[in-house]
């Protein structure tokens, strides 16, 4: 009997081919559908589920899809310990469904089904490991992608004002009404929650809590690629907030390429290089070219789900150990997994002629095309060598320095599912990068630069790598500049203390409030005047009347004794 990791493996890259046919269709006889069903009417109220089927649509539906069919069959390893992998699985599925559900949507009521689908399920992926850190780093998640769910519901309110919720129906206001401006803020700061851009940054690494599979997927294609596809789709609408979008996307550029040169959890790393590339994507869309930043979607989903199925491969193989100094040597354990992490890692670089490259540099030579000022045209370049020097310092803590995991080691990769799902991904990321450039683009870029700025992409490249190595070498000792200067150091490599002010930073002070009160109010005081006071009242008296009414005759006699007492006193 076939196991359900093959039966939906085997449907996901059946609807890949599908999919990407009918994608190529659609762009050589230049078409696109609409496909309009209604649910039900009753007098002029309809209710209607609106597909929208085009090139961008569907060519984006058959990348998940084949992502997701790679990523189940490496499940088929990877979670093969697991005792509930048949729900892992569903849930894996329901994950792309809901991605299928936003993609091909033109409503925003829809859209935020899709939406909230990716949420919730997310949030189920997340604390699968059910321990603290897995709960924590999943409510984490759920809250910040809440914001953005937020605002799509507001979105979805003001185009009451419309009429309908089909926003490809009213794109003629889109620059002339003021409704419209404001949908569109809306709608960036949903897609800035969802992809992960500052101050919602906290939640990706963190996300990483999940089993090394759903990483590859979400980080890859579906969640965090959610908010820029949306930014795609809604890209007429964002031309008013064009300096704002370009911000954003630099900041987050530069704070995660900082951050990835100080961490040592190797996935953190690979997701602190999805946030930096989704921050890449922002600043594209923000200089107005949709096609630059989709292409780049594209490639980078594929080298990144590759990139985190090298990654589960090495900690299942050392055990779940995830820190990187404990790696080393590497090549000599599992050349193939290696061979496979180098290539998807020199793609991220951008090397010449890995499918990086293709898009990386174009967007490079694009960026330079603008009229942009000096600061943003270096921090943009500076952005660029982080992400190569932190990509050659992983590469040289995992293949280079020595193993520290254990002093006899029978670490060695088998020939399983794993190694087979990551080799197809290695060809398909091999020739993707001039493959879509041919497929994307119906007149090639022909950018013509001075020498200088036409290299100086390349210069970076070279720097970066200079940079990593460099970084690489240092020795944890107290010479090292590190120890003198740890308090920034550890700012960095907490993402500018993001992570702080999204948990603790939020609900601190209402805790520290909550406790002062319990203890001062609750268990203080109003404990001991009030309900507790008069419980101990009533329980002293109910004893002391317990005693008086025993029916012992001395008592009695004392107490008769007394009456007749004070009868006399009062008489006198």
């Amino acid at each position: 009997m076939m196991s359900i990791c093959l039966i939906f493996s085997f449907l996901m890259f059946f609807l890949f081919v599908v999919f990407f046919t009918f994608s190529m269709n659609l762009m050589f006889l230049e078409k696109l559908y609409f496909i309009e069903y209604t649910f039900y009417n009753l007098n002029s109220s309809y209710l209607e589920m609106l597909i929208l089927i085009d090139w961008m649509s569907t060519l984006f539906m058959s990348f998940v899809f084949f992502i997701s069919s790679m990523v189940i069959y490496f499940s088929k390893s990877y979670m093969s310990m697991d005792k509930n992998i048949s729900r892992f699985i569903y849930l894996v599925v329901m994950f792309v469904f809901s991605m299928m559900f936003m993609i091909l949507s033109p409503n925003l009521l829809s859209i935020l089904l899709g939406w909230d689908g990716l949420g919730l399920v997310s949030y189920c992926l997340v604390i699968y490991y059910q321990n603290v850190k897995s709960y924590s780093a999943g409510m984490l998640t759920a809250l910040s992608n809440r914001i953005g769910d937020v605002m799509l519901l507001m979105s979805i309110a003001w185009m009451m004002n419309f009429g309908s919720w089909n926003f490809t129906l009213y794109l003629e206001y889109y620059n002339l009404d003021l409704n419209m401006k404001l949908i569109g803020f809306l709608i960036i700061v949903a897609s800035m929650t969802k992809s992960a851009q500052i101050p919602f940054s906290a939640w990706l690494p963190a996300a990483m809590a999940a089993p090394t599979p759903v990483s590859a997927l979400v980080h890859s294609s579906t969640l965090v690629t959610a908010g820029v596809y949306l930014l795609m789709r809604f890209h007429f609408l964002i031309m008013n907030y064009n300096f704002f979008l370009l911000f954003i996307g630099l900041l987050t550029m530069f704070m995660s390429g900082l951050g990835a040169n100080f961490e040592y959890d190797l996935k953190k790393i690979i997701a602190l290089s999805t946030l930096s590339q989704l921050g890449l994507m922002f600043t594209i869309l923000s200089l107005g070219s949709v096609k630059l930043a989709f292409f780049h979607l594209l490639i980078h989903a594929l080298f990144k789900a590759l990139l985190f199925m090298c990654a589960g491969n090495f900690i299942h193989l050392m055990l779940n150990c995830q820190d990187i100094r404990y790696m080393g040597s590497l090549i000599f354990k599992s050349p193939l997994t290696v061979v496979y992490f180098n290539i998807s890692n020199l793609s991220l670089c951008g090397l010449p002629y890995f499918s990086g490259f293709y898009s990386k540099d174009l967007i490079m030579e694009f960026y330079s095309m603008m009229n942009l000022n000096l600061f943003v045209y270096i921090m943009m370049f500076i952005s660029l060598g982080m992400t190569v020097s932190y990509s050659i310092r992983l590469l040289y803590y995992l293949m280079y320095s020595t193993i520290n995991f254990f002093s006899l080691n029978c670490i060695s990769e088998d020939k399983n599912s794993m190694v087979y799902s990551m080799g197809f991904m290695f060809l398909v990321v091999l020739f993707s990068g001039s493959s879509l450039m041919w497929i994307i683009f119906d007149n090639p870029y022909l950018i013509i630069l001075p020498l200088f700025m036409k290299i100086f992409t390349l210069m970076m490249v070279i720097l970066g790598i200079y940079i990593g190595m460099e970084i690489s070498k240092l020795n944890l000792t107290y010479k090292l500049i590190m120890m003198s200067n740890m308090k920034m150091f550890v700012f960095f490599s907490t993402m500018w203390n993001l992570s702080f002010i999204s948990t603790n930073g939020l609900n601190f002070i209402f805790i520290k409030m909550g406790f002062l009160n319990y203890k001062f109010m609750d268990q203080g005081w109003s404990e001991f005047l009030g309900s507790q006071g008069l419980f101990n009242f009533i329980k002293n008296s109910s004893v002391l009347m317990q005693y008086l009414f025993k029916n012992n005759l001395k008592i009695f006699l004392i107490m008769f004794v007394g009456w007749m007492f004070l009868m006399v006193l009062y008489n006198f």
